[in-house]
């Protein structure tokens, strides 16, 4: 899941700090998100997803 996050991220065009604000996160949070050290909670993936434009099974679709 970490490197969809980041593809989505990127093909979005968001930084990581512009993805932070969006989801009412610290950068750091996503940072960990990104490399794997954690992983986002259900309500948080469902945002992501909305932000992102993208399924939660896309976003799923590595683990």
């Amino acid at each position: 899941m970490s490197t969809t996050i980041k593809k989505y991220r990127l093909k979005k065009g968001l930084t990581q700090e512009n993805l932070a604000n969006l989801l009412n996160v610290s950068k750091s949070t996503i940072g960990m998100w990104e490399t794997g050290a954690r992983k986002p909670d259900i309500i948080k993936l469902k945002k992501l997803a909305v932000i992102l434009d993208c399924s939660v099974d896309s976003l799923l679709s590595e683990i």
